[in-house]
């Protein structure tokens, strides 16, 4: 009880000076010298900043897979020499509908359709993808309700990861992003209080693909040929331009796109670069297309369509238009951040200001430094000397669990304020434990030493026990809560470890030294 190595000693006061020094960084400006200077980050309730909640389209999810089956409904029909047909797309239907011309090739139109049918095996058994249905009309080819939920749920959760991507080369600084329900998804923004250029960023697609001009068709006809689009010009508004529906190279190809400037004409483009495959298709288009009009497509939108004068065989490439430097950089930052599965509209927007975020952090600030009073006027009344050495040690709890959160760049919500003033509440009941039981071995007549060994020994076990039955139960809160429920989460468990390091060492090291010192004749509790 009273030992205490010179190392032991040096390693625990050692942690508390290290604890108070790296919680001063909160209280100052970062310094511009390059110096480390990790602090606690503020959440959107207490600094600011905009809140967004978009809705992924799910017609657009649907309609992209239905026309990529009419593709390879296409190819199956010419195989089994089904001709002439129709091929009619209907999204409100979730299908996909066959019309043979000729009554007689129903079943071989059936047979041929079948061959489209996926499987997706989970678990035991498989579940089909697809759908092959007669009708009076046809032959309709339906996704599945098992095919409808899991492409909704990858293309909520691939939206969600291409969204924190191109947030995060914006600079924003911890980002919220979560799912809410099931097309929804929730993005907050400490700090960013004209969320324009967000939202600007997130609410294009991205989608980019390289497709050949046809120059015998007409743009100007109502109606295009069959495997052509008439596409506008993002710089002609007004304009279209005949293209060929299949792509050639798509924009998923990409491995990089950063903004530059032309050194002949000092405009500004985007230099994109192609990983092995996308290189090596773009070397065989432009090889075989030499002199011919090559269309970059973004979101069903011409930006440029250069002529190849020559095969591009370097994997590289660039897109010149009227670009602004600001307007380069966002689509650079949209080709390396890759396209979205679907469009994301804006449901509802909300900003909080600074002045709200300022009063929310005055009154938390109120509250904490009310409780922490209180908790130390409980304890320096009921327990004399031993209640001011816990709450000393009190102190550097707190100056701990702020170190600790600031090492991890933790970012404090009004939840986690609330998780920091419990654990003050809570880090006493170990001293509590532990001057109870003094208090009664010293009633029993034991002598002073005596009594401290017993109480720290007997009060040791219950400590440890309802400390890490909570830290579990918060481990648990981080693993399944939401995010302002993370956050007092992990407030609590880092103010259970220091509480455990601060009740049971650091309070016994200040009590033996008092000890060794006065060596009294009765315990003051």
């Amino acid at each position: 009880m009273l030992y205490f190595s010179r190392l032991k000693t040096a390693l625990i006061l050692g942690a508390c000076i290290l604890g108070v020094l790296l919680s001063i960084p909160n209280l100052f400006a970062e310094p511009s010298g390059g110096l480390p200077w990790r602090t606690i980050r503020l959440g959107l309730d207490l600094r600011g900043g905009s809140y967004l909640l978009m809705e992924v389209d799910m017609g657009a999810v649907i309609k992209e897979r239905l026309n990529g089956l009419a593709d390879g409904a296409r190819r199956a029909l010419e195989r089994a020499h089904v001709r002439p047909y129709a091929l009619v797309i209907q999204p409100a239907q979730d299908r996909l509908l066959v019309k043979p011309g000729d009554p007689a090739q129903r079943d071989a139109a059936s047979a041929a359709l079948k061959g489209l049918q996926a499987t997706e095996q989970q678990g035991i058994g498989a579940r089909p993808d697809l759908e092959i249905q007669e009708t009076p009309e046809g032959v309709a080819v339906a996704l599945s309700q098992t095919a409808l939920i899991e492409r909704a749920t990858q293309a909520v959760q691939q939206s969600i990861e291409i969204v924190r991507r191109r947030i995060d080369e914006t600079g924003v600084v911890d980002p919220i992003i979560t799912r809410q329900g099931r097309d929804r998804i929730v993005v907050q923004l400490p700090g960013i209080n004209d969320p324009d250029r967000i939202k600007q960023l997130l609410g294009k697609t991205a989608h980019m693909t390289f497709q050949l001009v046809d120059e015998s068709a007409n743009p100007a006809a109502p109606v295009p040929p069959p495997g052509v689009a008439f596409l506008p010009l993002t710089d002609k508004p007004g304009q279209k331009l005949a293209v060929f529906k299949r792509v050639e190279v798509d924009g998923g190809d990409l491995t990089d796109a950063r903004a530059g400037q032309n050194p002949q004409t000092g405009d500004w483009v985007v230099n994109f670069t192609f990983n092995s495959v996308g290189a090596r298709r773009f070397a065989d288009v432009t090889r075989q297309n030499v002199g011919h009009p090559f269309a970059i497509v973004l979101d069903n939108k011409i930006i440029s369509a250069p002529v190849i004068r020559e095969p591009i065989t370097g994997g590289r490439g660039q897109i010149s238009g009227n670009f602004t430097a600001a307007s380069a950089t966002d689509l650079s930052v949209l080709l390396r951040a890759g396209a979205l599965p679907a469009p994301l509209t804006v449901v509802e927007e909300r900003s909080i200001g600074p002045e709200l975020g300022a009063d929310a952090i005055r009154a938390g600030a109120i509250s904490l430094g009310v409780g922490f009073v209180f908790v130390i006027v409980f304890m320096g009344l009921f327990y004399g000397l031993f209640g001011w050495i816990a709450n000393l040690a009190l102190v550097f709890n707190l100056f701990l669990m702020l170190a600790i959160l600031s090492l991890l760049q933790a970012t404090l919500t009004l939840p986690g304020m609330a998780g920091i003033l419990l654990t003050l509440g809570m880090a006493v009941d170990a001293n509590v434990l532990i001057n109870e039981r003094v208090r009664e071995e010293t009633k029993l007549g034991k002598k002073p030493l005596a009594a401290l060994e017993a109480g720290y020994k007997r009060a040791y076990a219950t400590i440890i026990d309802s400390n890490v039955t909570t830290l579990l139960a918060h481990i648990t809160l981080f693993i399944f809560g939401s995010p302002p429920v993370r956050g007092f989460a992990v407030t609590i468990c880092v103010g259970i470890i220091t509480t455990i390091f601060t009740a049971t060492v650091l309070v016994r090291l200040i009590t033996a030294r008092w000890y060794i010192a006065r060596r009294p004749a009765q315990l003051p509790v």
